[in-house]
């Protein structure tokens, strides 16, 4: 497989985690607390994880 093919697949897989990941908190948010704010703010707050992860853990 070449580089860029590698590069792409990579891309792929973690935007599909991104957003499997915002969904799952989303999803277990409403089932915990039935508000659509709570709900909203912690699919936020998942992207905010991320963006931490990305700049200071690697």
């Amino acid at each position: 497989m070449s580089e860029e093919r590698r590069r792409r697949r990579r891309t792929e897989v973690a935007r599909s985690g991104v957003t499997l990941g915002t969904a799952l908190a989303i999803a277990i948010s409403w089932s915990q607390n039935q508000s659509i704010l709570w709900a909203i703010l912690h699919g936020i707050l998942s992207w905010l994880y991320v963006g931490y992860f990305a700049f200071f853990v690697r």
